[in-house]
Order: structure tokens, then sequence, then C-alpha cells
């Protein structure tokens, strides 16, 4: 019995703590959606945009009804007259949202013939003062315009139109003169300095929100472009890694075929020799392939040295005294050194190493202007050393329109031969790239016959194209 109660007791203590689990949590959720201060603006009305041309239409109204009451009643001009003069002002606010500077030039034409016709009577009327060259209207008129004029056109094409207005403003009432009126000129001319002052801020700072539009556009092009290359560039590895080393597992399993059988007949021999000749195109084709895919510039030729075309034979150190030269005459102190006993390599070594000797190279003639280079070449016995070191260059370097592979590429091909590659700054302020690469890569088995397999130079080995940075 008591089991069964402290059973009891403890559902009841957990039917409650549950329930208040739930009120506190509804509480909470109350709290956050009630006593909250996040920003949440309504969406932006199409009617909005049409607000500033309603501004304008209504105060174009209002000059054309205010010039034209002030010209009748204080210019003492007659109907025609006075709707002439006073519906231009009126007119010029509306045509400066199409066409600001010859809205300009009506203002001020309207403002020019309503002073010259109303000269004649200043005075007439000694009770009331009235405002001289320019109306209350034509004020306001101009201001509008000179403000729709400097936020569309050049800052120059601005302040030329406020000196011409504050040239006629004082030819009007400082040269010429009139009977005792109430003047506007100071006035007219510092508020027109003002609007042309603070529209000139405006239209520069819209334009500076443009072009920083412009910049983040280019830059999240840049941003896309950089990404689509380091996909190009991660998918060129997987290629390699996946198909490159099955392809020349085939090619030399096909060679190596026909001596594992004793008299092996002659169509066993051509089908095997085909299957190696599918396999070596095949692994052309995927070289070509990847040289597309991890270069910025696909159609971008080749660089002009001899023995680097595509249909040439793959280059070995026995080409560095070409490669050396060459380089010179590009401009470029080269010395280059062979310690050790020289001895064939593997083709895939020499290949890798010459590639090392030529993108350091490039290098140098790239980011180090005015430096000199050394090249050492070491044979020791279980494999080869790669030394490429520069001294410190005379300038900045130029910008450079490469992609950006070299390093990559050259880290790749030693760790492809189970090798390594280091490179940095010396403390001198040149630059050395050091390379280790075995005499055989990691599992690989000799290939029984008199010649070396010629796939162990194009595993892995990227076009030249791609061997830049």
């Amino acid at each position: 019995m008591s089991r069964l109660t402290a059973v009891t007791e403890t559902r009841t203590r957990r039917a409650e703590w549950i329930g208040t689990d739930r009120v506190l949590r509804w509480l909470r959720t109350l709290r956050d959606d009630l006593c909250s201060v996040r920003l949440d603006p309504l969406p932006p009305s199409v009617w909005l945009r049409w607000l500033p041309h309603g501004v304008l239409w209504v105060a174009a109204i209002g000059i054309t009804i205010g010039g034209v009451a002030q010209l009748q009643h204080n210019g003492h001009l007659g109907a025609g007259l006075a709707s002439l003069l006073g519906f231009a002002p009126g007119g010029a606010v509306l045509l400066a949202m199409w066409r600001p500077v010859p809205a300009w030039w009506l203002s001020t034409g309207a403002m020019l013939v309503g002073a010259i016709t109303l000269h004649g009577r200043l005075g007439t009327t000694p009770v009331v003062l009235f405002t001289w060259p320019w109306t209350v209207a034509g004020i306001i008129a101009q201001l509008l315009v000179l403000l729709l004029l400097t936020l569309r056109v050049r800052a120059r094409v601005a302040f030329e139109a406020l000196a011409v207005t504050v040239v006629v403003t004082w030819l009007l009432d400082g040269v010429w003169g009139a009977p005792p009126h109430q003047s506007t000129s100071v006035v007219t001319v510092v508020l027109a300095a003002i609007v042309v002052a603070l529209g000139t801020a405006l239209r520069g700072r819209r334009e500076a929100r443009a072009e920083l539009g412009r910049q983040a556009s280019l830059t999240e092009e840049e941003r896309a472009r950089r990404t689509l290359l380091e996909e190009r560039s991660r998918i060129a590895r997987e290629l390699h890694d996946v198909v490159a080393h099955h392809m020349s597992v085939i090619s030399i399993q096909a060679q190596v075929a026909p001596h594992l059988v004793e008299n092996p007949s002659d169509e066993l021999r051509e089908n095997l020799d085909g299957i190696r000749q599918n396999a070596l195109e095949a692994l052309t084709e995927l070289r070509r392939v990847l040289g597309v895919l991890r270069s910025e510039s696909p159609d971008e030729d080749a660089p002009d040295v001899p023995g680097t075309g595509p249909h040439s034979p793959q280059p070995t150190l026995d080409r560095l005294d070409t490669l050396v030269e060459n380089t010179r005459a590009a401009g470029l102190t080269v010395t280059a050194r062979i310690n050790g006993e020289r001895r064939p390599m593997q083709s895939g070594v020499e290949l890798s190493a010459y590639r090392i000797v030529q993108e350091a190279l490039s290098n140098v003639l790239r980011h180090a202007p005015g430096a000199t280079a050394h090249v050492e070449i070491e044979y020791i016995p279980y494999g080869l050393l790669v030394s490429v070191a520069n001294s410190r260059p005379d300038g900045p370097a130029p910008p450079s329109p490469g992609a950006g592979h070299g390093l990559l590429g050259m880290r790749e091909r030693a760790a492809m031969l189970g090798g390594s590659l280091t490179a940095g700054r010396r403390p001198d302020g040149g630059y050395r790239v050091f390379a280790e690469l075995p005499a055989a890569a990691p599992g690989a088995r000799p290939v029984p016959g008199p010649t070396a397999d010629p796939t162990s130079g194009t595993i892995g080995a990227p076009d030249p194209k791609d061997d830049h940075a």
C-alpha cells in the first residue's frame, strides 16, 4: 500500500511540475511576443514614390495663384499680363521635373520681364511697397527650380546658374535701381546660395551611395568568381585523385600482362596494346581537362618556351640548361649548379623537378624585380633535392594577372611523389623554394621491359599552362 501511495505522489508531483513548466513557457512566450522593441518597418508604399511630384504640383499651383494675385493687386497689372507673368514661374517648377535647365531659364526670364514691366510702376502706391526685382512667388519658384537643377546636373552647371542669378539680380537692383520699393535682392541671393549648397550635398551623397552600390556589386561578382575558381580547382584535384591513378594502373597492367603469360597470342597482345593506348589517350585528355579547370583563362596561350607546347614531349632535367638560358633572356640573372652523381630518375620525378624549377623562376621574374636567382639540383642516394633561391628585390612587384596556383601546384607535385616542399622568405629579404623528391613514388612497382613507362610522367602532371601562378 505504501508503495502505491509513493507512486501516486510521484505522478502527482510530476504532473504539477509539468503544468508549472507549461505555464512558465507560456509566460516567457508572451513576454517575448509583447515586450519586444524589434525593428519591423512597413513595406515601402508605391504611392509614396509619387509624393515629391505631388508636392511640386501643389507648389506650382500655389505659386501661380499667388503670383497672379500679387501682380494684379500690388503691381496694378492687367489680368492678361498678370496671368502671363504669374503662370511662367509655376510652369517653370513643373518643367524642372523633366527639363531643369530650360526651366531655370524660364524662371529667370519671367523675373527679368516682370521686373522691367513693374519698374515704371514702383512708387505710385506709397501705402504698399512692392517687392522688387523678385516677387514672393518668383523667389519660391526660383529656389525650387535651382534645387531640382542642382540635384540633376553637375555641380559646375549649378554654380553657373547661381552666378547668373546673382549677376542679374545685382544689375537690376544695384546698377539700374528703382524708386522706393521693398528690395528682395539680398534675401534671394542668400537663399539661392543655401539651396545650391544643399542640392550639391544631396547629389554628392546620392552619387556616393550609387558608387558604393557599384563597388558592392563588383565585390560580390569577384567573390562569386573566386568561389567558382576554388570549386573548379577542387574538382580538378578530385579528378586527378580518382581517375588518373586508376587510368595509369590500367595502362601499366596492360603493359605487364603479356609478360605474365607464356607465349601470348597476337590477338591478346593486340587487345592489350589497344587497352594501353586508350588509357594513355584518356590520361592525355584528362591532363587537358585539368588544365582548363585549373586555369583562370582557359584560352590563354601557353608561354613561348621550347618544349612546353601542348604536343611537345614532357620535359626532364636534361632541358634545365635551356630553361635557365630562356630565363636569362627574359632579363633575370640566374646561376645553376648540379651536385652529386647525375643519374637517370623516373620520368615523374624529373618532370616534377623541372616544373618546380620552372615555376619558381617564373615567380622570381613576376614577384621579385631586379633580384638574382640560384638553382641547385643535388642527387642523393634516395632521391633528388631541388632548391631555387632569389635575392632581395630592388622594388615592389607590379600587379600579376596570374591565378595564384603556383605554390599549390608545386606542393601537389612533391606530395604526389611522396616528397615535400617548403617555401618561405629568407633572412636577407629573398625567397627560397626547397623540394625533396624521392627516387620512386610510394607503392610504385618496377615495370618489365627495356624502356620506362611513359605514363609515370603524366600522372598528376597538369598542362603546362596550369603550372604558372
